[in-house]
């Protein structure tokens, strides 16, 4: 797992450490790792920007965020090239899943509301492993949606840059940027380079005093 610096309570996974969200013994060594409890909030991931707020671990059912108040409950999701976030408050956080529709139906800005909505305000996001602007080929209609962004693959093609919108929705927010194209490195899972299912997880929770 690859933990953020100055930032407790946030972590990206690689292919290495596995999907713990459906194999069960890498939840429980990734769990271990962070010393976290192994029952997870979860939900099933739509590419939608609904976010919801939760107390309990389990499966939320559709969502493509979550955001809780309660200390050590592990918020996860799963990414192979869409941008996972972690947002931290200071006494709650959030979990965003976010590919281009994602991003153009602003998410993050629904995870910070839902972080107000516990009357508090993140001071912290972290943008985790995804797919960078040399890797992701887009159309106009990309480029359209999430409000320009454009650059270019290193193949010489038109691409977007993802964190670049999100950094813009998080307003005044600190950001921390985790580093690793999962498209260019090898460490990762990514459905643009070969189709695959696999998926490496975020988790985000609020550590215990």
């Amino acid at each position: 797992m690859i933990l953020t610096p100055g930032v407790p309570g946030v972590a990206f996974g690689t292919i290495a450490d596995g999907d713990g969200r459906t194999d069960l013994n890498a939840r429980e060594a990734i769990a271990a790792e962070l010393g976290i409890s192994s029952d997870w909030a979860l939900m099933n991931q739509v590419h939608g920007s609904r976010v919801v707020s939760v107390s309990t671990p389990g499966s939320v059912g559709e969502a493509d965020g979550l955001a809780t108040t309660v200390p050590m409950l592990a918020l996860v999701a799963g990414t192979a090239d869409c941008v996972p976030v972690g947002l931290v408050g200071d006494h709650s956080v959030a979990v965003v899943h976010a590919g281009w529709r994602g991003v153009a139906s602003e998410i993050i800005v629904n995870a910070i509301d839902a972080i107000v909505g516990f009357r508090d305000h993140p001071h912290t996001a972290v943008i985790g492993p995804h797919i960078g602007p040399c890797c992701y080929e887009v159309g106009d209609d990309v480029v359209e949606a999430i409000g320009g962004y454009t650059s270019t693959t290193t193949w010489g093609t038109q691409s977007v840059d993802l964190a670049a919108a999100m950094r813009d929705q998080l307003g005044e927010i600190k950001t921390v940027h985790v580093g690793g194209c999962t498209r260019d490195d090898v460490r990762f899972a990514s459905h643009r380079e070969n189709g695959t299912k696999r998926r490496q997880v975020a988790v985000v929770w609020i550590p215990q005093d």
